[in-house]
């Protein structure tokens, strides 16, 4: 072989070499992705929960005093995560807002009463536990009737219910497609060397020490490739915390650690498991099936 011969056939492996490795770090990106939207599932859901509130309308001549008594009553409870009292002046200020016009001075009075708006922790965000609670905060004197959409807090428990259910799907099919691109990726590598795997047999090699160079090989190509995914993650987070900070966010050590792990061991188990019967069918194939 001349020495131009030579170099293409290096420059065509190292070729082969970073288009193995960028295409298993796109896929780990991808699986990556997956599991940051997995992890954050929960707390997604949580935080959609306790953004829907309802409002308890109070009576119309109930005292300051005891208006601040109810709140903090309904803040020591253990289904309510916060509360905000809305006085009548700002409740018709915000309708005013809405309507675009002044209807106070239209009617020549103010008919909306004060109320305190309340939002409930996520497992309690359901219709059973709100009709419980709302037959609780009844007892109350101070409240004349708690106010909140029904059919909405129905409709968001059964969205999030077939969301999971979709997302619980699209992860496994996912997960399959990733372990089938990075199988087809390591396969097409190790093919490329199939007539080494052969020379080594002949001169007498055991099978144990072929596969060797080949699977410390791959794990290094999991781990590197598994680095590049993770960087990619990074990023992006970065990039997503700014608009969603309340979901996603660097101070979740915790949950970016165990992704990063389930990237950085994913790739490196799959690159290897692949790798070793990738190798495995070269080295119990005949000579002249190599050609094909």
């Amino acid at each position: 072989m001349s020495r131009k011969e030579a170099n293409i056939t290096k420059r065509r492996l190292r070729s082969s070499y970073f288009t193995s490795i960028i295409s298993i770090s796109l896929v780990l990106f991808l699986l990556g992705l997956l599991g940051l939207l997995v992890l954050n599932a929960k707390r997604l859901s949580d935080y959609v929960k306790e953004n829907i509130g309802f409002a308890v309308i109070l009576k119309e001549n109930v005292k300051e005093v005891d208006v601040i008594l109810l709140q903090k009553s309904l803040d020591a409870s253990e289904y309510v995560k916060s509360t905000k009292y809305i006085t009548k002046e700002e409740a018709a200020e915000e309708l005013k807002q809405e309507l675009g016009e002044d209807f106070v001075e239209f009617l020549g009075f103010n008919p909306l009463l004060a109320s305190i708006e309340v939002h409930l922790y996520a497992k309690y965000a359901n219709p059973d536990s709100i009709n419980l609670i709302e037959k609780d905060l009844k007892q109350y004197d101070q409240i004349k009737e708690v106010f909140y959409q029904k059919s909405l807090v129905s409709l968001l428990n059964e969205n999030i219910k077939k969301i999971s259910l979709i997302i619980l799907v699209f992860s496994s099919l996912l997960l399959l497609v990733a372990i089938t691109l990075i199988n087809s990726t390591i396969r097409l590598s190790v093919y490329s060397k199939r007539f080494i795997i052969n020379t080594m047999q002949l001169v007498g090699a055991t099978r144990g020490f072929i596969r060797r160079p080949f699977l410390y090989r791959s794990a290094g190509n999991g781990i590197f490739a598994a680095f590049l995914a993770m960087g990619f993650l990074a990023g992006l987070m970065y990039a997503a915390q700014k608009e969603f900070h309340e979901i996603i966010s660097f101070q979740d050590i915790e949950i970016i650690g165990i992704l990063f792990l389930c990237v950085l061991l994913f790739g490196i188990i799959i690159n290897w498991i692949s790798t070793f019967f990738a190798v495995s069918k070269y080295l119990r194939m005949k000579v002249d099936k190599l050609y094909y």
